[in-house]
């Protein structure tokens, strides 16, 4: 579920000694002459960095996604959770331990991920096509793809290799993919979307 967030101001930095902030990440003293703030609290500008792809959140937009101790850029959220953070079948959220499926960008729960003809569940290693958002097993294809008439969109397989890989402290299941690529399981997160406030650090010595 994608939550809004952020919307607080952060609080004021004064100067003075005591007023050094300790970084959230590293747990060092701030000294840089700019700060991050989010998740109620302040950051190194170099700490505050998506646990998938390392990018520095600062450097690349002014939000975040964060749940179970992960913080995540906009472009890894997406790829792991679809645009919306909800299943495509049934638009509901999908809690934080649930496994889900994958196809085209878009997110299903296990149970969702059926065949829109037979209602089937598709299963990894099992075939399917999809065709304009509907699922269909390989049984259930359209004439008109049997044909040749009709391609499918389900022509850019998931390879072991395009995994994103989940930092150690994760305890969610291994992302399971088949030999053919043809489906793809991953654990999902449930994700909060924050703010990042920029400021300048008014430290003294």
């Amino acid at each position: 579920m994608v939550n809004p967030g952020g919307s607080s101001q952060p609080p004021p930095v004064g100067t003075g000694s005591l007023s050094w902030k300790r970084c959230a990440g590293c747990g060092g003293k701030i000294a840089d002459r700019f700060l991050l703030y989010t998740m109620d609290s302040y950051w190194h500008s170099r700490c505050l960095k998506c646990s998938c792809c390392q990018a520095q959140l600062g450097e690349i937009g002014t939000s975040c996604y964060t749940k179970s101790g992960m913080i995540l850029c906009r472009n890894d959220y997406i790829r792991l959770f679809g645009n919306s953070g909800a299943c495509s079948a049934c638009g509901q959220s999908i809690p934080a331990s649930e496994l889900v499926m994958r196809a085209q960008g878009n997110v299903y729960h296990l149970k969702c991920f059926t065949c829109s003809t037979c209602r089937n569940r598709l299963v990894p290693g099992d075939r399917f096509h999809y065709i304009n958002g509907t699922l269909f097993c390989e049984h259930d294809r359209p004439t008109p793809l049997l044909n040749g008439h009709l391609t499918s969109l389900q022509t850019n397989p998931l390879l072991p290799d395009q995994k994103v890989g989940l930092p150690p402290f994760s305890q969610l299941p291994r992302s399971l993919c088949t030999t053919g690529g043809s489906l793809m399981v991953e654990g999902a997160l449930e994700v909060s979307f924050l703010s990042i406030k920029m400021g300048r650090s008014l430290m003294t010595t």
